[in-house]
């Protein structure tokens, strides 16, 4: 995942946040699916102030998140073979 990001080119297409908040005890992020993949490298991160993570907490429950360990593998395949098809992120959008 973190070498897709590397090589993904940033396209400031949308204005959404990603959110990072503990919900019943769990850190939750939300809006990291959303969008192309280089939109998503744009969001700017907002993190509850009453959630206490460092900077390498934070960026493995995103990377997490984002590489959907509830996905099958064949789903998360297909999922992030979508991100490079442009039609489908604008639908998404």
């Amino acid at each position: 995942m973190y070498q897709r990001l590397r090589e993904t080119k940033p396209e400031y297409g949308s204005n959404r946040r990603i959110e990072v908040k503990l919900v019943n005890g769990e850190v939750t992020i939300t809006n990291v699916h959303i969008g192309s993949l280089g939109d998503i490298l744009t969001y700017p991160i907002d993190v509850a102030p009453d959630l206490q993570v460092t900077k390498m907490q934070l960026l493995d429950e995103i990377l997490r998140e984002m590489s959907s360990n509830t996905f099958s593998d064949e789903e998360q395949a297909e999922f992030w073979d979508d991100f490079d098809n442009l039609q489908k992120a604008k639908i998404i959008r």
